[in-house]
């Protein structure tokens, strides 16, 4: 089989919110179909991915670079003549030099996981089984345990809003949730963790983000002043290729850190687990498949972990989207987290997922399932040129 078509579309993230650190009124993400000369139905099967949330749309690379050494490329089968996803990412990055980790992770990204979604449609099973399979992962559950990602510092900010948008989260189904810190004062930033815990009722329902935004000074003048809530995590507080602050800072806090969904390849990841100061059981990895080269680098990213003394099982992927669902489920991660509602048309899972007592059902539909949500509906139809 041949991949005989790569197409992109950009498209603008919903929502007027800011974290600590910027603004995502501009953010976009890079659509990707890869067209396959398999036909099923009297149609060709189509791949589709995106490079994940919280980027930018990546249509200079991908329609450079990277889509005609795909389409040229000699050798993208296995063994057993089966599309394989590790060789498109190698032809993706043909001629590429190694190092400057950044947009072109996320482009390589996107096309390697819309392999994955291919492979899957071509099986007629879930993107979760197929991951499964090919990692050898048991897959015990369709499952996993699922966090609301929110409280984002939105135009006329309000405690009150902070505290209706977590309720609507527990009717949602969530039992756990993270919003933001970092970008107003410390007294104001107290006031919404202290309300966002009246609506949550456990400390360990509850995790913050800095967002990258604190030197060491201000990552430990907020570590003194939380430490005694015993929260579930304290998020990218610093810089996340700033492994001194970050060994520094769990030294002093104790309580769990989570990082990584920064990091944008296996060396950078692996300089995390070496220098970081992260702890087996304690604290969280993020790293995202979809910021990161794909699934091929993130398994490879879970061999070092695991080779580290680490669990996989700290590992919750950045992103809050139906992709890292998938991804979570079939290589049997601690989780991942959610954004319901928000990032629009990528953000969130679809009508197919049950959000229950904190976990979610990854959709049966073949592939990633992007298909079932009906945010996207009009962007798929367009790039299949229906």
């Amino acid at each position: 089989m041949r991949i005989l078509e790569i197409r992109e579309k950009t498209i603008p993230l919903g929502g007027h919110l800011r974290n600590a650190v910027v603004s995502f009124n501009d953010h976009t993400v890079s659509l990707v179909a890869l067209l396959s000369d398999q036909i099923r139905g009297g149609k060709p099967v189509i791949g589709f991915a995106f490079n994940s949330i919280g980027r930018f749309g990546q249509a200079g690379i991908i329609n450079e670079r990277l889509s005609e050494r795909v389409i040229n490329a000699d050798e993208l089968l296995d063994q057993e003549g089966h599309l394989s996803p590790s060789l498109v990412a190698t032809a993706a990055m043909k001629n590429e030099k190694p190092g400057g980790h950044g947009d072109r992770s996320g482009a390589v990204a996107a096309i390697e996981l819309a392999t994955w979604d291919l492979k899957a449609k071509l099986r007629d099973e879930p993107a979760y089984a197929t991951i499964a399979s090919a990692f050898q992962r048991s897959l015990s559950a369709a499952s996993t345990s699922v966090y609301a990602a929110g409280g984002y510092y939105y135009p006329g900010d309000s405690i009150e809003l902070l505290k209706t948008e977590l309720r609507e989260y527990l009717d949602q189904g969530y039992t756990a949730f993270k919003i933001k810190i970092g970008g107003a004062s410390l007294d104001h930033d107290m006031h919404r963790i202290e309300s966002a815990l009246e609506i949550a009722g456990n400390s360990r329902a509850l995790a913050v983000d800095a967002n990258g935004r604190f030197d060491l000074k201000q990552a430990l003048n907020y570590a003194k002043v939380i430490r005694h809530l015993n929260l579930r995590w304290f998020e990218e507080p610093g810089d996340p290729l700033d492994f001194q602050l970050n060994r520094l800072l769990i030294d002093e806090y104790q309580a769990p850190i989570a990082t990584g969904e920064n990091l944008f390849s296996r060396i950078d990841s692996l300089n995390l687990m070496r220098f970081g100061g992260m702890r087996p059981d304690i604290d969280v990895f993020q790293m995202d498949p979809g910021l990161s080269y794909g699934l091929t680098e993130y398994a490879g990213i879970l061999t070092d972990l695991e080779t580290a003394g680490f669990n996989r099982r700290q590992c919750r992927p950045h992103g809050g989207h139906l992709i890292n669902l998938h991804i979570a489920v079939g290589l049997e991660l601690g989780g991942c987290e959610a954004y319901p509602g928000v990032f629009q048309p990528f953000g969130g899972y679809s009508d197919a997922c049950r959000v229950q007592e904190g976990w979610v059902t990854a959709p049966s539909a073949p592939g990633f399932g992007l298909e079932t949500k009906s945010e996207l509906t009009h962007h798929l139809k367009e790039l299949r040129g229906d």
